[in-house]
């Protein structure tokens, strides 16, 4: 998986800036992202503060090891059933 190059709080910075007023392709250019990633950053985090952008990662997180758990269990009953479907 790719690793971001950019934290929460630098995220965030870099969204204040735009609200403040400058230009979307001078910021793309100044922190080296394109301005699609600064418009996706936008729908995310726009208008969230550091503390609210960290919970949301936090929640992303543990959502992602609750589905990972899930897809486990799943598996273990789906191959329970078919061991005790087969006919002895």
């Amino acid at each position: 998986m790719k690793r971001a190059r950019f934290t929460e709080e630098q995220i965030i910075a870099v969204l204040k800036e735009h609200d403040a007023g400058a230009k979307t392709a001078d910021l793309a250019r100044k922190h080296g992202i394109s301005e699609a990633t600064l418009y996706n950053w936008k729908a995310k985090y726009g208008g969230m503060d550091v503390s609210e952008a960290k919970r949301l990662k936090a929640l992303e997180d543990e959502n992602a090891k609750l589905k990972k758990l899930l897809a486990e269990q799943m598996l273990d009953v789906a191959a329970m059933r078919e061991l005790l479907s087969k006919k002895w």
